[in-house]
């Protein structure tokens, strides 16, 4: 094989390899959701010790908002208190007509968390990333995904 023809297919392969990586993986995304607990908010299921303690439950099933209150989905999940007055162990799934994705990690009373996007289905099939979610002290949370789609 001469250097030209060497050279011809490294560059043919280098190319390949651009077009299957750039087809596997969208560019990085932010969804911006609200999870509005005002009308519904979370059933709290006093397990173990009266009052807050390990093994306490909350579950949820309330409206998702976007950033200008129009409804989006729903927001539906359970939370197991794993430290008392700090934090819950959550899974929750954002769900839309066209798709679900579904959160999963530690939730603070306070301040924001931070989750990892652990699956998708229909249009988010394939998404992996992480979700901040701040709680907004007037009965919504913000949640700001930050995701990629692998197909």
């Amino acid at each position: 094989m001469n250097r030209h023809s060497f050279s011809v297919k490294i560059a043919l392969l280098t190319a390949s390899l651009i077009v299957i990586t750039a087809c596997t993986q969208q560019s990085p995304q932010t969804l911006v959701t609200i999870a509005d607990a005002r009308d519904k908010p979370a059933r709290y299921i006093d397990n173990g010790d009266p009052g807050d303690s390990v093994g306490d439950v909350l579950t949820f099933d309330q409206p998702l908002l976007d950033e200008d209150m129009m409804k989006l989905g729903n927001n539906s999940g359970i939370c197991i208190r794993t430290r008392v007055q700090h934090s819950f162990q959550c899974q929750w799934t954002l769900s839309f007509d066209n798709g679900s994705i579904q959160v999963a990690g530690r939730e603070f009373d306070q301040g924001t968390s931070n989750l990892s996007i652990i699956g998708g289905s229909g249009k988010y099939s394939g998404i992996t990333g992480e979700m901040d979610s701040t709680n907004n002290g007037d009965g919504t949370f913000t949640q700001v995904l930050r995701y990629r789609i692998k197909h």
